[in-house]
């Protein structure tokens, strides 16, 4: 079984944070993982996205035409990668920062308010880990409670406080969908 991301937006965003998690999630699991960042000319406020793929055989390349689940945390992003979800794959909007539907018929659209969300469980930066908990639950690309640990060891530096905020996010965003 193999789970594929894109996950694009702004650099700031924690697109590159969500790829990196599920990553780290996949192998505390004991599973094969792949991530591929792509960066625009500035980290901050330029493009950025990245490719994970997750599963349990070796992967051959992180070069897909079309991924089974995208997540756009921005206009851009949506207005760049929409056509490249697969028939019957999966796109998690950001309907907080974007307010355009999906033109697709042939997806499944999600559309997570997650600046929203993570503003209402303490920290708008969060919005990154709500939208990665709402991609959790519909691919199960790994267990609840791994992605759980990983979070408090990603975060255990900045203490107690970020660590249970970014708990709550991911809660929040697996409870949205």
């Amino acid at each position: 079984m193999q789970t594929e991301l894109l996950a694009a937006g702004f650099g700031g965003q924690g697109v590159m944070m969500i790829g990196q998690l599920m990553a780290f999630t996949a192998v505390a699991e004991n599973n094969f993982a792949l991530f591929y960042p792509s960066y625009g000319p500035a980290m901050r406020g330029g493009t950025a996205n990245c490719t994970v793929i997750v599963g349990t055989e070796i992967i051959g390349s992180p070069v897909l035409a079309e991924h089974q689940n995208i997540i756009v945390m921005n206009l851009p992003s949506l207005l760049k990668f929409e056509k490249n979800v697969e028939t019957n794959g999966n796109l998690l909007i950001n309907s907080s920062l974007i307010s355009q539907k999906s033109n697709r018929t042939d997806i499944h659209v999600y559309y997570v308010p997650a600046n929203d969300i993570a503003s209402s469980v303490g920290a708008n930066l969060a919005a990154n880990i709500v939208i990665l908990g709402s991609l959790l639950k519909l691919t199960k690309f790994a267990a609840f409670d791994t992605m759980e640990k990983m979070i408090q060891k990603k975060f255990g530096s900045k203490g107690e406080k970020v660590v249970t905020i970014n708990l709550n996010a991911l809660k929040a965003g697996f409870e949205a969908v």
